[in-house]
C-alpha cells in the first residue's frame, strides 16, 4: 500500500518512516508534486489534522494522512496548542516560539506540559483520528541540538534530558508522534493487512 503523508517536514518524515520500517511505502508530498500551503484554520489539532488530510485526498484522490502537533503547557491553560507552529507569528519559527514560551513562564514554578499529536487518515474516503500524547516539564533553558521545534525545552517524564538531547531512535520510542503512528500502524495492520 502506498500512504501519502501530508507534510514536507523532512524532520517528521525522518521520524516516521523509522516508525513503520519498510511496512508501507511512505511518501510526501513532494513526492506527489503538491508544493500547495495547506490550510490549517482549524480551533482543535484534530480539525487541522482531517483539514490537511482532506485536502490531500479529495485534490489528488490519494490514501493519504496529515498530522497536528501542540504543545499543551498547564500554567498557560493549554497554550500555545493549536497554535505551536506559530505562537511567535506567522514565520513558524522554532527559536522565536521557544523564547516566547519560556519567556511566559519565566516567573512559572509549574512547567507540567505534554506534547500531543493527532493524526487523521484518510482510505478509500473513510475517516480515522489516532492521537498520540507524552508528559512532561519546560525547561528552563534550551537543552541539546537534535530535534526541532520546542524539543530543546521539552524534557518528558522519567527521562532527565530534552527531546533535543536524546537520539531519533530513543526519542521514536516515546514521542507524542511515535505514540500516535503506532496506533495508526497498528490499525492498518488489523484492518489492511500491511
Amino acid at each position: 500500500m502506498d500512504l501519502i503523508f501530508a507534510t514536507n517536514n523532512q524532520h517528521k518524515l525522518e521520524e516516521i518512516q523509522l516508525g513503520v520500517g519498510d511496512l508501507f511505502a511512505l511518501k510526501s508530498l513532494s513526492d506527489i508534486n503538491c508544493n500547495d500551503d495547506i490550510p490549517e484554520t482549524g480551533s482543535t489539532l484534530e480539525a487541522n489534522a482531517l483539514q490537511k488530510a482532506r485536502y490531500i485526498y479529495d485534490k489528488y484522490g490519494k490514501n493519504c494522512f496529515a498530522d497536528d502537533t501542540g504543545l499543551e503547557i498547564e500554567a498557560l491553560s493549554g497554550v500555545p496548542g493549536v497554535y505551536s507552529a506559530r505562537y511567535a507569528g506567522p514565520e513558524r519559527d522554532a527559536e522565536a516560539n521557544m523564547g516566547k514560551v519560556l519567556d511566559k513562564l519565566r516567573d512559572i514554578n509549574n512547567r507540567s506540559a505534554c506534547f500531543r499529536t493527532v493524526v487523521a487518515l484518510i482510505i478509500d474516503g473513510e475517516e480515522w483520528l489516532f492521537e498520540g500524547k507524552v508528559k512532561g516539564v519546560i525547561l528552563k533553558d534550551k537543552n541539546g541540538e537534535e530535534g526541532f521545534g520546542y524539543d530543546p525545552i521539552f524534557q518528558p517524564e522519567g527521562y532527565d534530558v530534552s527531546f533535543a538531547q536524546m537520539p531519533l531512535s530513543e526519542k521514536n520510542k516515546i514521542s507524542h508522534r511515535a505514540r500516535a503512528v503506532a496506533k495508526l500502524i497498528k490499525f492498518l495492520k488489523q484492518n489492511y493487512g500491511v
